[in-house]
């Protein structure tokens, strides 16, 4: 798992997560951002090419070496600076009130202690600071929320933990943060993996 996890998932990843569709929805939940930002699972740079111009400087967090090669493309094109600094959300080498805004996309669903990632990032975010998040999650219908229960055990198994069944918004909010606006919809896809919010928080 070793092997497969550190150098094969990133490429997964990259090509899942790098559609179209999810293009632009990566483009509308940055928008609002600015100034100094922290993303957690930066991964393999996708949400490099839609950082809104405000966005001067970027610390990244990522444990993959594999996603952090994928991304130097990407960030060599990138008008903000961004500078790799940790490995792990759950525990940020960064100052309180440091950043401007926080980014979270498809992380959540794999952060073993969710709760102590969002309270880094409360930490680390100045007053009034923003978090935006993209996340997929448990569904409203019934029947895919069975699914999905039935598919998270293998799910977490070759997706390095990933969850099927988080509810970032009731985690968000758990972590005392007041959620402003957030919508969430079905993507294209198979129902159980394309259940998708995307919002903004800020600290409550």
């Amino acid at each position: 798992m070793g092997i497969y996890r550190d150098r094969v998932l990133p490429h997964l990843v990259d090509r899942a997560c790098g559609s179209r569709e999810l293009s632009e929805w990566r483009a509308r939940v940055t928008e609002g951002l600015w100034g100094t930002i922290v993303e957690i699972g930066f991964g393999s740079g996708l949400n490099v090419p839609v950082y809104p111009a405000d966005v001067h400087h970027v610390f990244a967090v990522e444990p993959a070496h594999v996603a952090r090669r994928l991304a130097e493309p990407r960030v060599a094109k990138s008008h903000a600076r961004i500078e790799h600094v940790g490995l792990d959300g759950q525990l940020l080498p960064l100052p309180d009130a440091s950043c401007d805004g926080a980014l979270s996309t498809f992380t959540l669903c794999t952060i073993p202690d969710v709760a102590a990632a969002l309270g880094e990032l409360r930490r680390v975010l100045r007053p009034g600071g923003r978090f935006h998040f993209l996340e997929h999650g448990i569904a409203p219908d019934a029947g895919v929320a069975a699914w999905q229960r039935r598919l998270e055990p293998m799910q977490r198994r070759v997706a390095d933990g990933c969850h099927l069944t988080r509810d970032p918004v009731a985690l968000v909010r758990a972590a005392g943060f007041e959620v402003l606006r957030y919508e969430s919809r079905f993507a294209r896809g198979p129902k159980p993996w394309s259940y998708m919010t995307e919002g903004f928080a800020i600290s409550a």
